[in-house]
């Protein structure tokens, strides 16, 4: 059998959970999936980890600069993304026909200063690349100016583009069916803001619509008109928003308009982007109207940090200065001799920037952590804990709920437990406020909890 064909069914098995998801939801239900952003492999085992335990479907994305046909700043090309998600999600228990793979921001974002002819082949590789992996969940973003455009972008440029990355997608997915796709400009860039934010206004419901109609012209141009019912998703802007220090929580009443856009589209929802650190409370307003894909990435790792520097701090206290792991000096080392990381996110002072890089809500930290010197720090300090144990009240002090949940016979006292489960915190909110896992019966697909 052809391996290309049998993983493209494969991936089609697999998204049906997501199509479960919103037929739900189009039905009425209240319900919607998170999708997590994190090319870390901790945050994935986290996320493997607390998709078994609801029974629940996880997608997971990875970015246009994470992953690429070159290796983006991650190293990994699609089919290498692909391959480390469905490790971690068999390490953890989690069957693969309850993962899905999308791709975020897919276009010609990191080619921006090359001209239209030189940047769009390249963003058509990416996606061919996404898509002949089997990826099946696949935003086609085209908003971003490119060398010698005029600016700002019309709608109908931005559409015409995004229409040739489909017509690609489509030529090379080994099952064209099974592949939705995401349109919608109203977005953060990859990565998050850049500045602190004064004020944020949410899509206007006209902006929203002729999106929507530039799209739907682009693609029947294009050939490729029989793909629309494949549309899953509008990413639009509700009004959510994060910077260095403060969230920009979710106001439905800001919104009462714009819930209505797709009323008469049968297949598509609402994507919501940068939902990192919002209260469980508004993740659930935001599936109520209608935003049922919740994108989250950088509070990932921001739990990721809380953790490892809770678990350093308790390493300070148990272990020699001689044998330690100095987790928190190795990080700044590594970003301080790397600045382009981090340096054009994070203005002000030295000290100013010291905090930031961190604790900042943005998170540019994500970034560095891959390094092997900081990777090779961690693998101490979960050995060095592992050696000396954390005692309870260690544990109470720095890492509360972690302490409760293994005096309830919850969770392991483990040093690698410990942190999986400091990150399930972050995802817990969303788990509750999609309700995957409650999916009506005659929706959910077999192996998702009724």
């Amino acid at each position: 059998m052809d391996v290309a064909l049998d993983e493209g069914k494969a991936h089609a098995r697999m998204t049906d959970h997501l199509g479960a998801v919103l037929r739900a939801h189009k039905a009425g239900h209240a319900v919607g999936i998170a999708s997590v952003c994190s090319a870390h492999p901790l945050v994935l085992a986290a996320a493997m980890r607390q998709a078994a335990a609801d029974g629940s479907p996880v997608l997971v994305e990875a970015t246009s600069n994470q992953v690429d046909q070159f290796g983006g700043y991650t190293g990994m090309r699609p089919a290498d993304f692909r391959d480390l998600v469905h490790r971690i999600a068999a390490e953890e228990g989690l069957p693969a026909d309850r993962v899905a793979l999308g791709g975020d921001h897919l276009g010609p974002n990191t080619w921006q200063g090359e001209p239209e002819d030189v940047a769009m082949p390249k963003a058509e590789d990416l996606v061919r690349a996404y898509a002949a992996a089997g990826y099946t969940k696949l935003h086609l973003d085209c908003s971003m100016p490119l060398a010698g455009d005029a600016t700002p972008l019309t709608d109908d440029v931005v559409a015409a583009r995004a229409a040739r990355l489909l017509v690609a997608a489509e030529a090379a997915a080994p099952d064209p069916d099974a592949v939705r796709y995401v349109i919608g400009t109203e977005v953060p860039v990859p990565g998050g803001a850049h500045e602190t934010i004064d004020a944020l206004r949410p899509t206007p419901p006209e902006a929203a619509r002729a999106t929507l109609a530039a799209h739907r012209r682009a693609f029947e141009a294009a050939g490729a008109g029989d793909a629309w019912p494949r549309i899953m998703a509008l990413v639009v802007q509700p009004g959510v928003e994060f910077d260095h220090v403060r969230v920009f929580d979710y106001d439905p009443s800001r919104t009462e308009a714009l819930q209505h856009v797709l009323d008469d589209e049968p297949d598509a929802v609402f994507e919501a982007h940068s939902t990192d650190y919002q209260l469980e409370e508004g993740l659930a307003a935001l599936v109520r109207d209608h935003w049922a894909v919740l994108k989250v990435g950088p509070g990932l790792t921001f739990a990721l940090r809380e953790g490892l520097l809770a678990l350093a701090a308790i390493e300070d206290q148990l272990v020699p200065a001689a044998e330690r792991s100095d987790l928190l000096a190795v990080i700044e080392r590594v970003m301080l001799g790397d600045p382009d990381r981090w340096e054009r996110y994070y203005e002000g002072t030295p000290d100013e920037q010291r905090i930031a890089r961190r604790f900042s809500y943005s998170d540019r930290m994500r970034y560095s952590l891959p390094d092997p010197r900081i990777e090779a720090a961690v693998d101490r300090l979960l050995a060095n804990l592992d050696a000396a144990g954390v005692p309870e009240p260690l544990l109470s002090q720095y890492l509360p709920a972690q302490y409760l949940r293994v005096r309830r016979g919850e969770l392991p006292n483990e040093p690698r437990a410990l942190l999986l489960d400091r990150v399930r915190d972050a995802l817990r909110p969303y788990a509750t406020a999609t309700r995957a896992a409650d999916l009506p019966a005659e929706s959910a697909p077999s192996g998702v909890r009724r």
